[in-house]
């Protein structure tokens, strides 16, 4: 049986490590950014971007909607204003959905074609996991980027957001459930 705590608890977890560490690369200028390097998304932004591209994909796949994507990047980069302010709402989105699904909606599989062929089927709660997966591998690669730009930032560890977030929403919760 699924634990919609736990699912509610990572994507969570994933908006506030999200904002983390959008917050450290707002320290930039859009040049720096935008700048291509030796990564595989060729940027800060566009590796901001393609965990955003990955979400749409997957609200479209929830939705039981198509998205527009082709591969797993967007042909034109966004500039990155526009990236974490839609992040930042593809997030919350999440949380909202992970927070309001029973154990049997979470359960229901969802079934999907793949960007790079083939198809897909999911249960919508690991589909949620693996954004929540996907979006920490992701912030990694931005971590490393931004390390010999010299930014000054927060940590995004589980650890620290177990210790010092979720407290606080858990007591929230229990507040409006009571």
């Amino acid at each position: 049986m699924s634990d919609p705590s736990l699912t509610h608890r990572m994507t969570a977890y994933m908006a506030w490590a999200d904002d983390v560490m959008l917050r450290n690369a707002e320290q930039l200028s859009e040049d720096d950014l935008s700048t291509p390097r030796d990564s595989l998304f060729k940027s800060i932004t566009g590796t901001f971007d393609h965990t955003l591209v990955v979400a749409e994909m997957f609200k479209a796949h929830l939705e039981g909607k198509t998205h527009p994507h082709q591969t797993r990047s967007r042909a034109e980069l966004l500039p990155f204003s526009e990236v974490a302010k839609r992040l930042r709402l593809m997030n919350d989105y999440y949380v909202a959905l992970a927070r309001k699904w029973t154990d049997a909606e979470l359960a229901e599989v969802i079934t999907f074609d793949f960007v790079g062929g083939g198809e897909g089927q999911m249960s919508r709660e690991d589909i949620l996991l693996h954004l929540v997966n996907h979006a920490t591998y992701h912030r990694g690669f931005v971590s490393t980027l931004l390390f010999p730009l010299k930014t000054k930032g927060g940590a995004s560890d589980l650890t620290v957001f177990l210790r010092d977030v979720w407290p606080d929403i858990a007591a929230n919760l229990k507040e409006t459930t009571q």
